[in-house]
């Protein structure tokens, strides 16, 4: 088969993945495992997970948060990264799909930075803020019911230290936001776009990665 017959994004896909992440064995094994599953689509790519958890690194992060946990696959990447005395707060509502992510953590021995929340997260948050958190995360990653999104938002920026960072993924929505839609879970992105790129209280960036990644800096 000649190049010019093949599809260019799975070839660039390929190559990032052999070249351009470092992906462990048990990470690999989640991803992997995970993609023949229902709704595996919700997980993110092994790029994404490498360069949040480069992020995580390169602030220092020893507090993050997390906002749709899946399978476990995002938390094992920023987790990984985490000093011996940092906490990784994974919210979710499935019982079912954090008791995969469970095993994973296990395998990559890091169960002991994990504090899984199974509740809505919007309560799991309020939760955090109502024991003194405010001011004491370094960084949120949230990857959630779309609907959702601007609570999170806000109650992150509460939680936030200054210079703290967000990150929301599916911010592009398969190019869907781009267009007019009565989707709710577009609307809800388009309107989420917009007032995060008004909101004078943040730095702020939307990258092409995977679907879509939105970086939210607290100034």
């Amino acid at each position: 088969m000649s190049r010019s017959t093949l599809n260019m994004t799975d070839v660039i896909e390929n190559y990032i993945w052999q070249v351009g992440v470092r992906e462990t064995a048990v990470m690999q094994q989640c991803r992997e495992e995970t993609a023949a599953m229902p709704n595996a689509n919700m997980q993110i790519a092994p790029e994404q997970g490498q360069f949040l958890a480069l992020l995580a690194q390169l602030m220092g992060a020893k507090r993050i948060v997390e906002v749709g946990t899946f399978t476990g696959y995002s938390a094992l990447w920023m987790a990984s990264v985490l000093p011996d005395d940092g906490e990784l707060i994974a919210c979710d509502i499935s019982d079912e799909y954090t008791s995969k992510a469970k095993q994973y953590w296990q395998q990559a021995g890091i169960t002991n930075k994990i504090d899984l929340k199974i509740k809505p997260a919007t309560e799991s948050l309020a939760e955090l803020l109502a024991a003194g958190g405010a001011g004491q995360v370094d960084m949120l990653f949230i990857d959630a019911d779309k609907i959702g999104y601007q609570d999170y938002y806000e109650q992150g920026l509460q939680l936030l230290r200054q210079g703290g960072l967000m990150a929301f993924d599916n911010t592009l929505w398969s190019g869907s936001v781009a267009e007019p839609s009565d989707d709710p879970d577009t609307v809800a992105l388009q309107k989420f776009n917009r007032h995060v790129h008004s909101d004078q209280r943040v730095d702020m960036g939307l990258l092409p990665i995977g679907d879509g990644l939105t970086l939210v800096r607290k100034k």
